[in-house]
Protein backbone atom coordinates (compact mmCIF):
# COMPACT_ATOMS: atom_id res chain seq x y z
CA UNK A 1 0.00 0.00 0.00
CA UNK A 2 1.22 3.38 -1.27
CA UNK A 3 1.98 5.75 2.03
CA UNK A 4 0.70 9.12 1.95
CA UNK A 5 4.48 10.32 0.97
CA UNK A 6 4.68 8.41 -2.35
CA UNK A 7 0.88 10.00 -3.10
CA UNK A 8 1.85 13.47 -2.51
CA UNK A 9 4.87 12.76 -4.78
CA UNK A 10 3.22 11.34 -7.69
CA UNK A 11 0.15 13.56 -7.40
CA UNK A 12 2.43 16.80 -7.48
CA UNK A 13 4.25 15.06 -10.82
CA UNK A 14 0.83 14.88 -12.52
CA UNK A 15 -0.40 18.32 -11.53
CA UNK A 16 3.22 19.58 -13.16
CA UNK A 17 2.96 18.09 -15.97
CA UNK A 18 -0.15 18.99 -16.63
CA UNK A 19 0.43 22.19 -16.67
CA UNK A 20 3.27 21.29 -18.79
CA UNK A 21 1.20 19.70 -21.26
CA UNK A 22 -1.43 22.80 -21.38
CA UNK A 23 1.37 25.15 -22.04
CA UNK A 24 2.59 22.93 -24.79
CA UNK A 25 -1.05 22.43 -25.85
CA UNK A 26 -1.82 26.22 -25.92
CA UNK A 27 1.63 27.33 -27.47
CA UNK A 28 1.41 24.82 -30.28
CA UNK A 29 -1.93 26.10 -30.67
CA UNK A 30 -0.78 29.90 -31.65
CA UNK A 31 2.18 28.43 -33.44
CA UNK A 32 -0.32 26.69 -35.77
CA UNK A 33 -2.51 29.62 -36.16
CA UNK A 34 1.20 31.94 -37.27
CA UNK A 35 2.43 29.20 -39.44
CA UNK A 36 -1.63 29.18 -41.94
CA UNK A 37 -0.97 33.46 -41.16
CA UNK A 38 2.12 33.14 -42.98
CA UNK A 39 1.65 30.37 -45.34
CA UNK A 40 -1.64 32.53 -46.52
CA UNK A 41 0.39 35.98 -46.67
CA UNK A 42 3.28 33.74 -48.89
CA UNK A 43 0.59 31.65 -51.05
CA UNK A 44 -2.49 33.58 -50.57
CA UNK A 45 -5.63 32.08 -52.66
CA UNK A 46 -6.11 32.89 -55.87
CA UNK A 47 -9.63 35.23 -56.56
CA UNK A 48 -12.56 33.62 -57.38
CA UNK A 49 -13.18 33.98 -61.23
CA UNK A 50 -14.66 37.23 -62.93
CA UNK A 51 -18.55 36.53 -62.66
CA UNK A 52 -18.98 38.76 -65.70
CA UNK A 53 -22.43 38.81 -64.53
CA UNK A 54 -23.91 41.45 -67.16
CA UNK A 55 -21.99 39.65 -70.13
CA UNK A 56 -20.64 42.43 -72.55
CA UNK A 57 -21.03 45.42 -71.33
CA UNK A 58 -22.18 48.66 -73.38
CA UNK A 59 -19.22 51.37 -73.68
CA UNK A 60 -18.90 53.45 -71.10
CA UNK A 61 -20.88 56.87 -72.27
CA UNK A 62 -17.78 59.59 -72.58
CA UNK A 63 -19.19 63.04 -74.39
CA UNK A 64 -18.31 64.23 -77.42
CA UNK A 65 -15.61 66.44 -77.33
CA UNK A 66 -12.94 67.57 -79.51
CA UNK A 67 -10.55 65.54 -78.88
CA UNK A 68 -7.12 67.43 -79.51
CA UNK A 69 -4.13 65.85 -81.40
CA UNK A 70 -0.13 65.56 -81.14
CA UNK A 71 -0.16 65.52 -77.05
CA UNK A 72 2.50 63.90 -75.76
CA UNK A 73 2.55 61.72 -72.32
CA UNK A 74 5.38 61.91 -69.79
CA UNK A 75 5.23 58.93 -67.00
CA UNK A 76 6.36 61.18 -63.99
CA UNK A 77 4.90 59.37 -61.10
CA UNK A 78 6.78 59.82 -57.56
CA UNK A 79 8.55 56.30 -58.47
CA UNK A 80 8.48 56.71 -62.33
CA UNK A 81 6.49 53.21 -62.13
CA UNK A 82 3.11 52.73 -62.99
CA UNK A 83 1.35 51.45 -59.91
CA UNK A 84 -0.06 48.39 -59.21
CA UNK A 85 -3.82 47.26 -59.69
CA UNK A 86 -6.12 44.57 -59.16
CA UNK A 87 -6.74 41.95 -61.90
CA UNK A 88 -10.66 42.53 -61.38
CA UNK A 89 -13.48 45.32 -60.56
CA UNK A 90 -16.52 45.45 -59.49
CA UNK A 91 -19.26 46.67 -62.01
CA UNK A 92 -22.56 48.49 -60.56
CA UNK A 93 -25.94 48.18 -62.43
CA UNK A 94 -27.96 51.02 -62.20
CA UNK A 95 -31.67 51.15 -62.21
CA UNK A 96 -33.65 52.57 -64.95
CA UNK A 97 -35.61 55.89 -63.95
CA UNK A 98 -38.99 55.30 -63.24
CA UNK A 99 -41.76 57.62 -63.53
CA UNK A 100 -45.43 57.93 -62.54
CA UNK A 101 -48.23 60.05 -62.81
CA UNK A 102 -47.20 61.92 -59.51
CA UNK A 103 -43.84 63.15 -61.41
CA UNK A 104 -45.19 66.86 -61.76
CA UNK A 105 -46.66 66.88 -57.86
CA UNK A 106 -42.99 65.30 -56.96
CA UNK A 107 -41.29 68.07 -58.80
CA UNK A 108 -43.22 70.78 -57.30
CA UNK A 109 -42.58 69.49 -53.36
CA UNK A 110 -38.77 69.37 -54.33
CA UNK A 111 -39.03 72.84 -55.48
CA UNK A 112 -40.70 74.32 -52.30
CA UNK A 113 -37.80 72.15 -50.05
CA UNK A 114 -35.08 74.35 -51.88
CA UNK A 115 -36.99 76.99 -51.58
CA UNK A 116 -38.54 77.99 -54.95
CA UNK A 117 -41.97 78.94 -55.74
CA UNK A 118 -43.63 75.30 -56.33
CA UNK A 119 -46.17 77.06 -59.12
CA UNK A 120 -43.68 75.72 -61.92
CA UNK A 121 -44.07 75.44 -65.47
CA UNK A 122 -43.34 73.95 -68.72
CA UNK A 123 -40.30 76.19 -69.91
CA UNK A 124 -41.13 75.48 -73.34
CA UNK A 125 -43.63 73.46 -74.47
CA UNK A 126 -41.14 71.65 -77.58
CA UNK A 127 -39.22 70.48 -74.40
CA UNK A 128 -40.68 68.00 -72.72
CA UNK A 129 -40.27 66.90 -68.66
CA UNK A 130 -38.51 70.28 -67.90
CA UNK A 131 -39.92 72.77 -65.59
CA UNK A 132 -38.75 76.32 -64.35
CA UNK A 133 -39.70 77.48 -60.82
CA UNK A 134 -39.33 81.15 -60.34
CA UNK A 135 -38.37 82.66 -56.19
CA UNK A 136 -40.70 85.18 -55.47
CA UNK A 137 -39.23 88.60 -55.54
CA UNK A 138 -35.71 87.08 -55.82
CA UNK A 139 -33.68 87.17 -59.46
CA UNK A 140 -33.50 83.09 -59.46
CA UNK A 141 -34.84 80.36 -61.16
CA UNK A 142 -34.45 76.15 -60.42
CA UNK A 143 -34.99 74.35 -64.24
CA UNK A 144 -35.69 70.89 -63.53
CA UNK A 145 -36.53 67.81 -65.27
CA UNK A 146 -39.24 66.06 -63.58
CA UNK A 147 -38.40 62.74 -64.98
CA UNK A 148 -34.75 62.50 -64.20
CA UNK A 149 -35.12 64.85 -61.24
CA UNK A 150 -31.58 66.79 -62.68
CA UNK A 151 -31.92 70.88 -61.97
CA UNK A 152 -29.76 73.68 -62.34
CA UNK A 153 -30.54 77.13 -59.80
CA UNK A 154 -29.53 80.51 -61.92
CA UNK A 155 -29.35 83.51 -59.85
CA UNK A 156 -29.37 87.15 -61.91
CA UNK A 157 -26.41 89.17 -59.88
CA UNK A 158 -26.72 91.96 -62.10
CA UNK A 159 -30.60 92.34 -60.95
CA UNK A 160 -29.36 92.33 -57.38
CA UNK A 161 -25.30 92.87 -57.12
CA UNK A 162 -25.70 93.50 -53.33
CA UNK A 163 -25.91 89.73 -52.70
CA UNK A 164 -21.73 89.70 -52.70
CA UNK A 165 -21.80 92.01 -50.09
CA UNK A 166 -20.17 90.56 -46.97
CA UNK A 167 -17.48 87.84 -45.77
CA UNK A 168 -17.42 84.35 -47.26
CA UNK A 169 -18.32 81.76 -44.66
CA UNK A 170 -15.42 79.54 -43.58
CA UNK A 171 -15.55 76.16 -46.03
CA UNK A 172 -15.79 73.62 -43.67
CA UNK A 173 -19.35 75.32 -42.42
CA UNK A 174 -20.59 75.66 -46.37
CA UNK A 175 -19.82 72.51 -46.77
CA UNK A 176 -22.08 71.08 -44.39
CA UNK A 177 -24.93 73.29 -45.35
CA UNK A 178 -24.69 72.52 -48.90
CA UNK A 179 -24.79 69.12 -48.09
CA UNK A 180 -28.39 69.64 -46.32
CA UNK A 181 -29.24 71.52 -48.96
CA UNK A 182 -29.29 69.11 -51.63
CA UNK A 183 -29.88 66.12 -48.86
CA UNK A 184 -33.08 67.46 -48.77
CA UNK A 185 -34.46 66.45 -51.72
CA UNK A 186 -32.28 63.31 -52.31
CA UNK A 187 -33.02 59.72 -52.03
CA UNK A 188 -32.28 57.96 -49.30
CA UNK A 189 -29.45 56.10 -51.55
CA UNK A 190 -28.86 59.86 -53.40
CA UNK A 191 -28.62 61.29 -49.07
CA UNK A 192 -25.71 58.37 -48.40
CA UNK A 193 -23.38 59.46 -51.45
CA UNK A 194 -24.12 62.84 -51.25
CA UNK A 195 -22.98 62.91 -47.01
CA UNK A 196 -20.00 60.43 -47.33
CA UNK A 197 -18.48 61.21 -50.32
CA UNK A 198 -15.39 63.41 -50.40
CA UNK A 199 -16.17 67.50 -50.99
CA UNK A 200 -13.99 69.91 -52.42
CA UNK A 201 -13.93 73.35 -52.55
CA UNK A 202 -12.80 76.53 -54.50
CA UNK A 203 -12.95 80.30 -53.58
CA UNK A 204 -13.96 82.48 -56.57
CA UNK A 205 -14.21 86.62 -57.67
CA UNK A 206 -16.69 88.26 -59.60
CA UNK A 207 -14.59 90.21 -62.14
CA UNK A 208 -15.84 91.43 -65.11
CA UNK A 209 -18.68 89.21 -64.75
CA UNK A 210 -17.05 86.18 -64.65
CA UNK A 211 -16.09 83.67 -61.85
CA UNK A 212 -12.28 83.70 -61.02
CA UNK A 213 -10.66 81.39 -58.78
CA UNK A 214 -8.47 83.18 -55.07
CA UNK A 215 -7.22 81.80 -52.89
CA UNK A 216 -7.59 83.65 -50.31
CA UNK A 217 -11.09 83.91 -48.18
CA UNK A 218 -10.29 87.52 -47.83
CA UNK A 219 -10.66 88.13 -51.64
CA UNK A 220 -13.33 85.60 -52.07
CA UNK A 221 -16.84 87.22 -53.38
CA UNK A 222 -18.29 83.23 -53.44
CA UNK A 223 -17.46 79.69 -52.51
CA UNK A 224 -17.98 77.04 -54.66
CA UNK A 225 -18.17 73.28 -53.12
CA UNK A 226 -18.28 70.01 -55.41
CA UNK A 227 -19.77 67.02 -53.71
CA UNK A 228 -19.16 63.87 -55.01
CA UNK A 229 -20.53 60.39 -54.68
CA UNK A 230 -19.06 58.17 -51.66
CA UNK A 231 -16.39 55.57 -52.47
CA UNK A 232 -17.27 52.26 -53.88
CA UNK A 233 -15.65 48.73 -54.18
CA UNK A 234 -15.29 45.90 -52.40
CA UNK A 235 -13.27 47.87 -49.85
CA UNK A 236 -15.13 51.18 -50.21
CA UNK A 237 -11.55 52.81 -51.39
CA UNK A 238 -12.53 54.04 -55.03
CA UNK A 239 -13.28 57.09 -55.52
CA UNK A 240 -15.36 58.55 -58.81
CA UNK A 241 -14.75 61.22 -61.09
CA UNK A 242 -16.76 63.46 -63.83
CA UNK A 243 -16.64 64.26 -67.16
CA UNK A 244 -15.92 67.86 -65.83
CA UNK A 245 -13.23 67.30 -63.29
CA UNK A 246 -12.36 68.71 -61.32
CA UNK A 247 -15.84 69.71 -61.00
CA UNK A 248 -18.69 67.06 -59.21
CA UNK A 249 -21.47 66.60 -61.15
CA UNK A 250 -23.64 67.58 -57.71
CA UNK A 251 -22.21 71.75 -57.26
CA UNK A 252 -23.40 74.78 -55.86
CA UNK A 253 -21.83 78.41 -55.99
CA UNK A 254 -22.96 80.23 -52.67
CA UNK A 255 -22.51 84.23 -51.59
CA UNK A 256 -22.03 85.54 -48.50
CA UNK A 257 -25.78 85.11 -46.97
CA UNK A 258 -26.25 82.14 -48.15
CA UNK A 259 -27.63 82.85 -51.69
CA UNK A 260 -27.55 80.09 -54.34
CA UNK A 261 -25.76 81.95 -56.95
CA UNK A 262 -25.96 79.06 -59.54
CA UNK A 263 -25.99 74.98 -59.04
CA UNK A 264 -25.84 71.82 -60.81
CA UNK A 265 -27.75 68.49 -59.66
CA UNK A 266 -26.91 65.31 -61.52
CA UNK A 267 -26.99 62.40 -59.56
CA UNK A 268 -28.53 58.80 -60.91
CA UNK A 269 -28.67 56.12 -58.16
CA UNK A 270 -27.06 53.07 -58.17
CA UNK A 271 -28.20 49.11 -57.39
CA UNK A 272 -25.61 48.09 -54.28
CA UNK A 273 -26.91 44.32 -54.38
CA UNK A 274 -26.26 44.25 -58.07
CA UNK A 275 -22.86 43.71 -59.50
CA UNK A 276 -20.41 41.88 -61.40
CA UNK A 277 -16.60 41.34 -61.71
CA UNK A 278 -14.81 41.95 -64.40
CA UNK A 279 -11.44 41.75 -65.89
CA UNK A 280 -9.70 44.96 -65.96
CA UNK A 281 -6.59 45.78 -68.02
CA UNK A 282 -2.91 45.66 -66.67
CA UNK A 283 -1.93 49.33 -66.16
CA UNK A 284 1.19 49.20 -69.52
CA UNK A 285 -2.27 48.72 -71.27
CA UNK A 286 -3.80 51.27 -70.19
CA UNK A 287 -0.79 53.55 -70.40
CA UNK A 288 -0.76 53.09 -73.86
CA UNK A 289 -4.12 53.33 -75.15
CA UNK A 290 -3.66 56.94 -73.32
CA UNK A 291 -0.81 57.62 -75.41
CA UNK A 292 -2.51 56.06 -78.72
CA UNK A 293 -5.63 58.36 -78.50
CA UNK A 294 -7.90 55.54 -77.02
CA UNK A 295 -8.92 57.54 -73.69
CA UNK A 296 -11.34 60.68 -73.18
CA UNK A 297 -9.67 63.63 -72.23
CA UNK A 298 -11.92 65.15 -69.12
CA UNK A 299 -9.47 68.31 -68.91
CA UNK A 300 -6.51 69.76 -70.36
CA UNK A 301 -5.83 71.79 -67.88
CA UNK A 302 -4.34 75.00 -67.81
CA UNK A 303 -0.38 74.68 -68.71
CA UNK A 304 -1.18 75.27 -72.66
CA UNK A 305 1.07 72.65 -73.63
CA UNK A 306 1.18 69.50 -75.76
CA UNK A 307 4.00 67.98 -73.96
CA UNK A 308 1.60 66.36 -70.51
CA UNK A 309 3.52 65.60 -67.96
CA UNK A 310 1.41 62.63 -65.34
CA UNK A 311 2.10 63.05 -62.46
CA UNK A 312 -0.87 60.32 -60.66
CA UNK A 313 -2.17 57.00 -62.07
CA UNK A 314 -5.10 55.13 -60.17
CA UNK A 315 -8.77 53.61 -60.73
CA UNK A 316 -11.70 55.47 -60.57
CA UNK A 317 -15.87 54.80 -60.86
CA UNK A 318 -16.91 57.21 -63.84
CA UNK A 319 -19.72 59.12 -62.85
CA UNK A 320 -21.67 60.34 -65.73
CA UNK A 321 -23.71 62.95 -64.54
CA UNK A 322 -26.33 60.84 -67.00
CA UNK A 323 -28.38 58.10 -66.85
CA UNK A 324 -26.33 54.88 -67.86
CA UNK A 325 -26.92 51.47 -67.34
CA UNK A 326 -24.06 50.38 -65.43
CA UNK A 327 -21.26 52.00 -63.15
CA UNK A 328 -18.03 50.76 -64.73
CA UNK A 329 -14.34 51.52 -63.62
CA UNK A 330 -11.36 53.56 -65.77
CA UNK A 331 -7.86 54.33 -65.09
CA UNK A 332 -7.18 58.29 -64.48
CA UNK A 333 -4.33 60.00 -65.44
CA UNK A 334 -3.50 62.85 -63.76
CA UNK A 335 -1.02 65.39 -65.17
CA UNK A 336 0.18 69.35 -64.73
CA UNK A 337 -2.00 72.26 -64.78
CA UNK A 338 -5.15 70.40 -63.99
CA UNK A 339 -5.10 67.74 -66.85
CA UNK A 340 -7.74 64.52 -66.38
CA UNK A 341 -7.87 61.57 -68.77
CA UNK A 342 -9.20 58.59 -68.98
CA UNK A 343 -9.46 55.05 -69.94
CA UNK A 344 -11.42 52.44 -69.44
CA UNK A 345 -10.42 50.27 -67.12
CA UNK A 346 -12.57 46.97 -68.03
CA UNK A 347 -10.88 44.84 -70.85
CA UNK A 348 -11.82 45.31 -74.43
CA UNK A 349 -13.09 42.36 -75.51
CA UNK A 350 -15.71 42.47 -72.49
CA UNK A 351 -17.41 45.06 -74.25
CA UNK A 352 -20.35 44.88 -77.02
CA UNK A 353 -20.76 45.74 -80.57
CA UNK A 354 -21.79 49.44 -79.92
CA UNK A 355 -17.89 49.79 -78.71
CA UNK A 356 -16.54 48.44 -81.89
CA UNK A 357 -18.51 50.37 -84.08
CA UNK A 358 -16.76 53.61 -83.17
Amino acid sequence: MASLTEISIVSRKIIRYGIYAIILIVIARYAFIAGVSIYKKLFPAPPPEPTVAFGKLPSIPFPEKEAKKGLNFTLETPDGKLPAFPDQLEVYFMPPIASDIKVVDAAREKAQKLEFDSAGKPIVESIQNVYIFPKRNVPSTLTMNIITGVFSISYDINANPSVLNGIVPEPKTMITDVRSYFSSVASQEGSDDINKGIATYELLRVDAGKFVKVDALSDADLIKVNLFRENWGSKKDIVNVTPEMPEANIWAIVAPNRTYIAAEYHYFPIDKGKLGTYPIKGADEAWEDLKSGKSFIANLGSSGKDDIKIRRVYLAYYDSGAYTEFYQPVFVFEGDGGFYGYVPAVKSEFYGAEKEKK
